[in-house]
């Protein structure tokens, strides 16, 4: 039977009385949670459930009137984009599962089977809350002026008005088909959007079921001209086909129509023996575009006999078909935000450039020679980056480049830069990951790229991904060869830089250079460091290093010292390091905890993680960045702590089967940047934060009557960083949240 999407009240994260001031608070003592063994399997959380809490998170900013209106739809479209992508990866891993009789139990105890239907529960009510959330941004639209309309809201001139855009801009893409026998049923692909109506020939009745895919290169909303009160007004594509389905059909009359979408499974599997590693690629690309669906979504109201004919053709299990009483496609949403209206947006925002880049009249290279840098994205420029390599490419003095590329823009200008030097004669190295999921094509059209303009392009290992994120510059200065070096915790690509918090840390520190080095030998040559100085990699070194670090800890607390982390990822799985975090709290040890998304860990439970607190902040801008802090002895904040910087989420595949990258941070501006600014601003943070419960479930902070309800993101897009002061002095720079509450 078809299952309906109906309407949903309640969401699992409710709100509560919570502070998510980790800075200023300690943890209190742990609750117990009833029916809970803290030594069983529960102990974990599922991560596919926390995924799916996470995503309720993001799509509570559509519902948070704090954020601007179109912003809200936009957290609304990212909400359908995340649960359209967890379904065609993550969903459709457990499917193969249960399809191939895999009953390995998960780390919480969890078969297949049992995570595919808590899943789906929670799934619906989130896609139910989806709907209940666009409507009431539509009414809230309405009322700013901005009108969705049905097609029944179009008045006779509109029509009129539509017929030319109509025949001129989407008629011609549109190919009409019959479902019958002589017409095969056509190839619908991954995420692919289409009508399916029923009619009926006017001269002689003889019924008729169609198919009416529409491109992906047409937009979803349709302009039309301004109301009479200046109101801007879209309709909908599926309302404009609608509207005009008997030109596409001269002769029928339309019985019923639905509008209905299509996701299939868009995991990769490759050969690991794969003789031409690109070629396996692109042939598994193709094979991505036929996999299997995963989901059908439908509107409401389908004709019972065509429907089946669809799901039927289409080899959908009945339970994977979802009619939506309300618009499918809601990642589409995103379009409406680039409707003129600003006074609906946030305020815009430009991102400052470093004051010591300015000293040295924009030479990177010489900024860095002063002295180390730190760049705190989207808040300082990501161009600093772009030029430093662009820098290189053209400077006489400089021999090599060494680079690693895990996700960039198709127009990467960091790509172009590294095709110039090559071109230049310069000795250049780019180490592209193929296996960066739903970037895998764009990466193959960048190697064939620097391929042909001389580069040496590597793919890395076959069963690892490299996800590291270094760069090194080789530069003759007199008769010495400089380093100069480049660690980031986030990728290459400036459109997510504008979005994505993350970090970038230049040097021309030796020894960091050449652990640099060692680093690119091993992936280009697999020839493994014997040691390195400043870097961990993982699959073999940053767990150990965590590890190592959180024992440490232990012994202090032991010790009658300050014992204290504070790390910042955006996922913890690994069950190795969640249990040592909890051995950890039981010793005494305070840890504080900033995961955005996925966290298996269990927080604040009685006689488990009593001295564990973990928020998640969602805001306007992704956090991504990966620090771990160590007290060392001083608790936290402290000149003395450990702290490091990092490509790696703390989960199985990162710190298992993933090449990543751990730098400790040596130049003490730099360290206090990180733990003064970074760090206790994400701590501090309330307006943005919610808390872990030790149910699993997460509570926003709630403003207390006047109560100052401070942002990291706001402070970081008002406050200069450290680090890139330069002449400009630090004497203006805030550096701990807690002075200036």
């Amino acid at each position: 039977m078809l299952e309906r999407i109906e309407a949903f009240e309640r969401s699992p994260v409710e709100e509560g009385d919570v502070t998510a001031d980790f800075l200023n608070t300690t943890a209190g003592p742990g609750r117990s949670v009833e029916g809970l063994d803290i030594t069983g399997s529960n102990r974990f959380i599922n991560r596919e459930l926390s995924w799916l809490a996470f995503n309720w998170r993001v799509m509570a900013e559509a519902e948070n009137p704090d954020v601007p209106l179109l912003e809200r739809v936009r957290f609304l479209a990212i909400s359908a984009a995340n649960l359209d992508e967890f379904f065609t990866v993550r969903v459709a891993g457990l499917r193969a599962m249960v399809r191939q009789n895999v009953t390995s139990i998960s780390s919480d105890g969890l078969s297949p089977t049992e995570q595919l239907r808590q899943i789906e529960a929670d799934a619906r009510a989130l896609m139910a809350s989806q709907q209940n959330a666009w409507n009431e941004l539509r009414r809230l639209m309405r009322e700013e002026g901005i009108e969705v309309l049905d097609p029944s809201d179009l008045r006779a001139a509109d029509k009129k008005g539509l017929e030319a855009f109509f025949f001129e801009q989407v008629f011609p893409i549109l190919t009409p088909l019959a479902i019958d026998p002589a017409h095969p049923f056509p190839f619908i692909p991954s995420g692919g959007f289409a009508m399916g109506l029923k009619l009926r020939r006017n001269d002689t009745g003889m019924l008729l079921e169609a198919l009416l895919p529409v491109p992906a290169q047409v937009d979803r909303f349709v302009p039309l001209p301004d109301g009479p009160a200046g109101q801007k007004r879209l309709l909908p594509l599926e309302g404009l086909l609608e509207v005009f389905a008997d030109r596409l059909f001269p002769g029928y009359t339309m019985l019923g129509h639905f509008a209905f979408r299509v996701l299939r499974d868009s995991d990769l599997e490759v050969e690991e023996e794969a003789e031409d590693l690109v070629r396996e690629f692109e042939t598994a690309l193709k094979r991505r575009r036929r996999g299997d669906v995963m989901r059908l979504k439908m509107t409401a109201n389908a004709p019972d006999d065509l429907r089946d004919t669809i799901v039927q053709s289409l080899g959908v299990a009945v339970g994977e078909v979802v009619e939506i009483p309300g618009i499918i496609g809601i990642a589409n949403l995103a379009e409406l935000c680039r409707i003129d209206r600003p006074d609906l947006l946030w305020e815009p925002f430009s991102p400052r450039m470093p004051e010591r880049v300015h000293d040295f009249d924009g030479d990177v290279l010489n900024a860095i020679r002063q002295k180390d840098m730190l760049l705190h994205h989207p808040y300082e420029t990501f161009d600093i980056v772009v030029r430093f390599l662009q820098q290189a490419a053209r400077d006489p003095d400089v021999l090599a480049i060494k680079q690693t590329l895990y996700r960039t823009s198709r127009d990467s200008p960091i790509v172009a830069a590294l095709c110039e030097a090559a071109e230049d004669g310069k000795s250049v190295t780019a180490l592209i990951e193929l296996k960066a999921r739903f970037d895998e094509a764009a990466n193959i059209r960048q190697s064939r790229r620097l391929e042909r303009a001389g580069a040496q392009v590597v793919y890395g290992f076959v069963d690892w991904k490299t996800h590291a994120k270094i760069s090194t510059v080789v530069r003759r200065e007199g008769r010495d060869l400089v380093t100069y070096s480049h660690f980031g915790t986030g990728n290459y690509h400036p459109g997510t830089a504008n979005i994505y918090t993350d970090l970038s840390l230049f040097t021309c520190n030796k020894e960091m250079g050449l652990d640099a080095s060692k680093v690119f030998n091993y992936v280009t040559g697999y020839v493994k460091p014997e040691s390195l100085s400043n870097l961990a990699i993982s699959p073999h070194m940053i767990k150990p290093r965590i590890l190592e670090g959180l024992a440490a800890e232990i012994e202090h607390a032991r010790a009658g010292r300050p014992a204290q982390v504070w790390v910042k990822v955006n996922a913890i799985t690994e069950p190795e390091v969640i249990d040592a975090l909890y051995v950890a709290s039981q010793a005494g040890v305070k840890i504080d905890m900033v995961v955005r998304g996925i966290c298996s860990l269990r927080a604040g439970v009685a006689g488990l993680s009593d001295n564990i607190r973990v928020k998640s902040i969602i805001g306007r801008f992704l956090e991504h960045s990966r620090i771990v802090c160590f007290g060392n002895g001083h608790g936290l904040p402290s000149a003395e702590a450990r702290v490091y910087i990092s490509s790696a989420d703390w989960m199985e595949r990162n710190l298992n089967r993933r090449i990543e990258s751990l730098v400790e941070i040596t130049n003490p501006t730099v360290h206090a940047q990180i733990m003064d600014q970074v760090m206790a601003a994400n701590m501090h943070d309330k307006a943005q934060s919610w808390v872990a419960q030790p149910d699993g479930t997460y509570l926003r902070h709630q403003r207390k009557g006047d109560e100052n309800m401070f942002s990291c993101h706001g402070f970081f897009m008002k406050n200069p960083s450290l680090s890139g002061r330069g002449q400009a002095g630090a004497q203006d720079v805030l550096p701990l949240v807690k002075d200036f509450n």
